[in-house]
């Protein structure tokens, strides 16, 4: 394994593109040092790029909104790479959009262009002569230029109607050529441009699932937790006074990972999962008069019956510590639980 000093890290890396610490014998495997390296350099980017947005950003929603038609996206190189996913994620939000190749539009692919269509194009250099060739014809037909540029004062800027600023302060390799941080800050700007245009149509989650109706994605958008969860005698129900010994008899029984602690009418009052049972045991020597309460989490996330599994992957994921199951309760009642497995379950 190739180790590198501290003196010949930061010769490679100053210390302003990082933050995570060499550590204090002056050693780090290089590799490990560029890939930190490259996602700071790269974040602090779109930091600054994201900074930079401002009203040329609505002037590019506003022509886009204003336009019954699609719209083309265009680039060459890694520029075209990031045009592409740039159309794709117009497409799959509520904005018709198509990829053209610049080079191959000069041969008849051009004709996918339309009276108006607005056409965003991406290019780092904003100088390549396939993009520039562009220009005339679609101003021709009265195109609105949207530029994703990384160099504004350039050729094609000064041709466009609207430019957004997608100049980086360097590249994330050791020698700053490679195309990495300005890839990163164009497709940031593409998608910032792709939500503005959501926000501005009001393009909800049942939107986005009428283009996804198949994968996992699809599934979160258009299935209901009442349509996966666990109900009746398939949960582990307990009451709060009852031992921790028929809690677990009880779990085992179900094998959901979990109890739920419930009131003579199912009202709600905590939830017991495998994890709550193993550190009771840990704690406490003597079990024998552990009670379903004095393991329980009280007051648990919880999820309602009618909300999307989408919903519930997000109350389960974002937060510090994920969990595994929910209890599904409607107006104060408990229904049953949902684990993970059965929201990603095909």
């Amino acid at each position: 394994m190739k180790f590198e000093t501290r003196q010949r890290f930061e010769a490679k890396f100053p210390p302003a593109c990082y933050s995570t610490p060499v550590e204090s014998n002056g050693l780090r495997p290089v590799w490990l040092a560029a890939a930190r390296a490259a996602m700071e350099i790269e974040a602090r980017a779109i930091q600054a790029a994201a900074r930079k947005l401002d009203g040329t950003l609505l002037q590019a929603v506003e022509l886009i909104r204003g336009h019954s038609g699609k719209v083309v996206v265009s680039g060459l190189g890694k520029s075209g790479h990031v045009g592409k996913k740039i159309a794709a994620t117009l497409q799959s939000t509520g904005t018709a959009s198509v990829f053209l190749h610049p080079a191959e539009a000069m041969h008849g692919d051009l004709g996918i262009c339309q009276e108006g269509d607005p056409v965003v194009m991406v290019s780092k250099s904003g100088a390549t002569s396939e993009m520039l060739n562009l220009v005339a014809p679609l101003k021709s037909m009265r195109s609105p230029l949207i530029g994703i540029l990384g160099t504004v004062d350039s050729p094609l800027a000064k041709a466009m109607d609207v430019v957004l600023d997608a100049s980086v302060q360097r590249e994330a390799d050791p020698g700053g050529f490679t195309p990495t941080a300005s890839v990163a800050v164009a497709l940031a700007i593409g998608h910032a441009l792709a939500v503005a245009l959501m926000e501005s149509r009001g393009f909800s989650a049942e939107h986005f699932a009428r283009f996804h109706g198949g994968g996992q994605l699809g599934r979160s958008l258009q299935t209901r937790v009442k349509e996966v969860m666990h109900c009746g005698g398939q949960v582990a129900w307990v009451a709060p006074e009852d031992s921790l010994k028929r809690v677990v008899v009880e779990m085992s029984r179900h094998s959901l990972g979990a109890a739920c602690v419930v009131a003579s009418d199912r009202e709600l009052i905590g939830l017991i999962t495998d994890g709550d049972v193993r550190r009771a045991l840990e704690k406490h020597d003597d079990i024998r008069e552990l009670t379903a309460a004095s393991i329980m989490t009280a007051s648990p996330v919880k999820v309602a019956p009618e909300a999307l599994i989408h919903d519930a992957l997000l109350l389960m994921e974002d937060r510090p510590s994920q969990i595994s199951v929910l209890p599904v309760v409607d107006a104060g009642r408990c229904l049953g639980l949902v684990r993970i497995h059965d929201l990603y379950r095909p």
